[in-house]
């Protein structure tokens, strides 16, 4: 409600003042009236007594003695006593100082019975009404707010932008968010034609409205107008989200890219996030480059989604040496074996097949100590594989085969482990056969040799 109250009292008071002008105004040009017409005066006149006492009520409200200023008023006030329009003046005075003290119902109270004489002047009807609808707001009875809006738009023929708002943020109130649209779009159109800028909050309010009828289309060209006018964080974000929901992934990231280019990215999530993107569009070197300059920064925390996240970048950019300082970390403080076996395949991929058997072995134990689903492998026939390789290019053909043996009792890798076990095979017979062939002609190199000798000693 103080929210109402802060967004509504200076419109509040400048349609009081009015209606308060209005009547004084009546009395102070008492003599023009009587001398134009003698039937008027008798009916629009106020009497000097009530002027002045007005008058006075007027002036302790000046130096804010409120409860003064009503004692004057509620003393006078006395329908037998008062015609009319001598009612009308000290009701519109008396919800005048109740306004300014912040007693709201007694405020409505009181022009809800202004309202109700009938003589009452139509212009001061059609103020009074949309005053009732601004209190009723401050007060957060939307729905009596809407019902007096209503009345109010049949009394004015030509109504500015601003009650169209006032109608729009009373149905947000009662989550009427379709209708809020056309009084917004209303509010918008008359201030184009009366060459007003619509305010950022109108956009904001029609945004949201079209964001709750799912039109993703309308946010994204909304989102477009507000970072034009007044470029902020959370309209970029907004933009992004409409990319999302459209599918227009290209934009999505362009929103992003643009956000971080205005330096607009501050939290580890929104880097995290624009470094995904990177990868879904396959720019992984982008991706790695930022979460790394971020980590670095202090502003992405060092931590095993994190750094895992940056080895998959560095590892997709075909960038392995890069990759292995983070999965390094990552695997440190990761208590599941997978980021040592992509640290053992990231060694594999440049050729540093010890330090590749020793990564895949601590990830094959951390898999086998793992209680939780979480923590196990999601592909130990892979590691497998992987320790197979690193092995059988140690040269350490026996572990590897158990490797490769190891991965072939899942069915998924059984024809690829085989068919490393036949090379291996096939490599080991015919390095025997290598062997027996120089062992053989190391032999027969020795017998020519005993021939030679004998020869020469005979």
């Amino acid at each position: 409600m103080n929210s109402n109250r802060s967004l509504l009292r200076t419109a509040g008071l400048v349609a009081l003042c009015a209606v308060l002008a209005l009547g004084t105004a009546s009395a102070a040009q008492k003599d023009d009236q009587q001398q134009r017409k003698q039937k008027t005066k008798q009916a629009q006149a106020v009497s000097k007594e009530v002027y002045d006492k007005i008058t006075k009520a007027g002036e302790l409200v000046e130096e804010k003695e409120y409860q003064a200023a009503l004692r004057i008023l509620n003393r006078m006030y006395n329908p037998d006593k008062l015609t009319e329009y001598e009612q009308v003046n000290v009701l519109n005075y008396m919800g005048f100082v109740y306004y300014n003290m912040d007693d709201i119902p007694k405020a409505i109270g009181i022009y809800e019975r202004m309202l109700g004489i009938p003589s009452l002047e139509p212009q001061m009807a059609k103020q009074t009404t949309y005053t009732l609808a601004q209190l009723y707001t401050m007060e957060e009875k939307y729905r009596s707010a809407l019902n007096t809006l209503d009345k109010w738009f049949v009394m004015e023929p030509n109504p500015p932008s601003a009650p169209f708002i006032l109608k729009a943020q009373n149905l947000y109130q009662v989550q009427r968010y379709k209708a809020m649209i056309d009084p917004i779009e209303n509010a918008m159109r008359i201030a184009k034609e009366r060459d007003k800028p619509a305010k950022e909050n109108w956009y904001v309010l029609l945004n949201f409205a079209y964001f709750q009828q799912e039109d993703y289309r309308m946010v994204r060209d909304i989102q477009k107008i507000l970072l034009v006018n007044w470029p902020k964080k959370r309209y970029w974000f907004s933009l992004a989200g409409a990319y999302t929901e459209l599918g227009e992934d290209q934009n999505l990231i362009a929103s992003y890219s643009a956000a971080n280019t205005q330096k607009m990215l501050e939290k580890e999530s929104e880097f995290v996030t624009m470094a995904q993107l990177y990868l879904q569009r396959e720019v992984p070197y982008m991706a790695a480059t930022l979460l790394e300059r971020e980590m670095a920064s202090g502003r992405v925390t060092k931590i095993a989604k994190n750094y895992r996240l940056l080895s998959q970048a560095w590892m997709l950019a075909q960038e392995d040496e890069r990759a292995i300082p983070a999965l390094q970390e990552a695997a440190r403080l990761s208590d599941d074996g997978e980021l040592d076996v992509r640290l053992g395949n990231a060694y594999l991929n440049i050729g540093k097949y010890d330090e590749c058997i020793t990564a895949v072995r601590v990830g094959l134990r951390k898999d086998e100590k793992g209680r939780q689903k979480k923590d196990r492998l999601k592909s130990p026939d892979h590691a497998q594989i992987s320790l197979g390789m690193c092995l059988y290019n140690k040269q350490e053909y026996k572990a590897s085969i158990r490797a490769f043996r190891a991965a072939a009792k899942t069915k998924r890798s059984r024809r690829v482990a085989n068919q490393w076990i036949r090379v291996i095979d096939a490599d080991v017979e015919r390095n025997q056969a290598i062997r027996d062939a120089q062992a053989a002609a190391r032999k027969k190199r020795r017998e020519v040799d005993e021939r030679r000798a004998q020869s020469n000693r005979v």
